[in-house]
């Protein structure tokens, strides 16, 4: 079976950078995704800048969601996202600490799993403004079916107004 055969899955994934050139860690990312057999990036939010949540004391973060088309299966895009941080710099000292990539596999199909290493949707992406933000304008612009449950989620959503416009999409 060759990877046309196989089927593709719409996935998103979050992306976070706080070190440095943030921008460039961003967009290495998503030149890094497209790299990959058997991803395809599909669609971009803006980018935000956000303050850091959890250990506050660092610089203020750039964060995006991107729509992907994935014919790997969610522990091997895990496995994927984990290379990819490694490869542009991420170390893993602080637990929200600063970092130079933070990928998130946050939605992948109608997938819901819980492994010890992989829990889809993300657990947590519902209690962050500067995941809900990015992501539902992914949805909007790809008329994604999950967009009005995402915006419904956000507008209750405290800390959105904190969430800003770094960078309009192209």
């Amino acid at each position: 079976m060759t990877a046309e055969d196989r089927e593709r899955t719409i996935a998103y994934v979050a992306l976070g950078s706080n070190i440095d050139k943030r921008e460039h860690y961003l967009q290495g990312a998503i030149a890094a995704l497209n790299e990959e057999s058997g991803i395809t990036v599909t669609g971009q939010s803006s980018i935000y800048e956000t303050e850091p949540v959890g250990y506050v004391d660092q610089s203020a973060f750039l964060n995006m969601v991107i729509q992907i088309h994935t014919d790997l299966s969610p522990e091997a895009l895990l496995v994927t996202l984990l290379a990819i941080e490694n490869r542009l710099g991420r170390t893993r000292d602080l637990r929200w600490g600063p970092r130079t990539i933070d990928l998130d596999l946050l939605l992948y199909g109608d997938h819901q799993l819980t492994t010890p290493d992989l829990i889809i949707p993300h657990p947590r992406m519902h209690e962050r403004a500067f995941v809900l933000v990015p992501l539902s304008e992914v949805l909007y612009a790809r008329q994604d079916a999950l967009f009005e449950s995402i915006s419904a989620h956000l507008e209750k959503l405290e800390g959105k107004e904190g969430v800003i416009l770094w960078k309009k999409a192209q």
